[in-house]
């Protein structure tokens, strides 16, 4: 059984949870080497998110993704909403109008994610980014999905592999953002959007775990 609309809906729904649950340690985290607004502007955007689900029905996954895109770009400040919203564009972008996806496409649809997030925020791995999160994450899935696993594996891989990534932050020394000004102080200390991308595809990977 493919990803459909619901089941993005259903992804964006436990996304906002993790999000509001979590919003007090990224904020603590973004304290220690940013604004400490990352939180927050996680929380709000994802409520944003959700509000705009229970008027809208977004018939395709592609739609389900657009909407979140759009609303978070127009309501989460600083880095993170262009970031997330154009990772959620292009994901949108590369699954077309399919009305599900299947493991191949889950995965594809996270490699387009980075792509943007890299096209926008010109980060690599190794910056101390979300990138650390995502690079990661894409290879598991990518690799998971040609094993012939279906998506919620594609997508616990990724969150597996996208938490060793955001810990793996923490000895680096920042060369993008508002941490890079630290220098060498920003060492020691977890990346806030590589945190909350692997929180994010955790709780993605628990809603398709619990409809599979």
């Amino acid at each position: 059984m493919g990803c459909t609309a619901q089941d993005i809906i259903a992804a964006l729904r436990a996304g906002a949870a993790v999000v509001a649950e979590h919003r007090d340690e990224l904020i603590q985290l973004d304290r220690e080497i940013g604004d400490a607004d990352h939180g927050e502007n996680m929380d709000r955007g994802f409520r944003a998110v959700i509000a705009k689900i229970e008027t809208s029905e977004p018939e395709t996954p592609a739609a389900a993704l657009k909407l979140a895109a759009t609303v978070l770009i127009s309501t989460v400040g600083g880095a993170s909403g262009p970031l997330y919203g154009t990772a959620f564009l292009r994901a949108a972008s590369a699954v077309g109008d399919d009305a599900e996806l299947d493991a191949g496409a889950v995965a594809k649809a996270l490699q387009a994610g980075m792509e943007g997030v890299v096209a926008r925020g010109r980060a690599e791995v190794g910056d101390k980014t979300m990138i650390d999160a995502l690079a990661p994450a894409v290879d598991a899935a990518k690799n998971t999905a040609e094993s012939g696993a279906d998506g919620a594996k594609v997508l616990a891989a990724a969150a597996e592999a996208a938490h060793q990534g955001a810990q793996a932050t923490e000895p680096l020394v920042a060369r993008k953002g508002r941490a890079s000004y630290l220098g060498e102080r920003s060492a020691g200390h977890i990346d806030p959007g590589a945190r909350s991308t692997a929180l994010l595809l955790t709780a993605f990977a628990e809603a398709a775990g619990a409809r599979a």
